[in-house]
C-alpha cells in the first residue's frame, strides 16, 4: 500500500521547540521538513536495537520488550559513560548544566 507523505509539521512538534528554548539548548534539527530532523532519533533507536533488542532475540511477550526498555532506558541515562559528554552519564551532564545555569546572575533587562 502506498501511503502519503508525511507532511512537514509532523517532523518538528512545537512542543518539543518550546522546551528546548526553556532550557536554553539550541535544537540540532534544521529547518522544519528537512531530512536531517529525525537523525537523533534514529540514531538513538539504531543503538537501541544492536545493543538491546537484537542481542536478546527472541523476545517472547511485549512485557519482555517493555521492562528491558525500561531497564535499557535507565542504563543508558543514568549509567552508560557517553564519551562526547566527557564520558558521565546523560543525567549527570544534565544535573552540571543545570548547575552551571543557576550560578550564572540573570541578565539585567531595561524597563520600558
Amino acid at each position: 500500500m502506498l501511503r502519503r507523505p508525511l507532511e512537514p509539521e509532523q517532523y518538528t512538534s512545537i512542543a518539543f521547540t518550546e522546551r528546548l528554548a526553556e532550557t536554553g539548548a539550541a535544537p540540532s534539527v534544521g529547518s522544519v521538513g528537512d531530512a536531517y530532523d529525525n537523525a537523533l532519533a534514529e540514531s538513538t533507536i539504531g543503538l537501541f536495537k544492536t545493543e538491546l533488542i537484537k542481542p536478546r532475540a527472541p523476545w517472547r511477550t511485549v512485557e519482555q520488550v517493555e521492562i528491558a526498555t525500561l531497564e535499557y532506558v535507565d542504563w543508558f541515562n543514568h549509567r552508560r559513560l557517553h564519551s562526547t559528554a566527557g564520558d558521565i552519564p546523560p543525567v549527570e551532564l544534565e544535573h552540571a548544566h543545570y548547575r552551571q545555569r543557576q550560578a550564572q546572575p540573570e541578565p539585567e533587562h531595561s524597563s520600558p
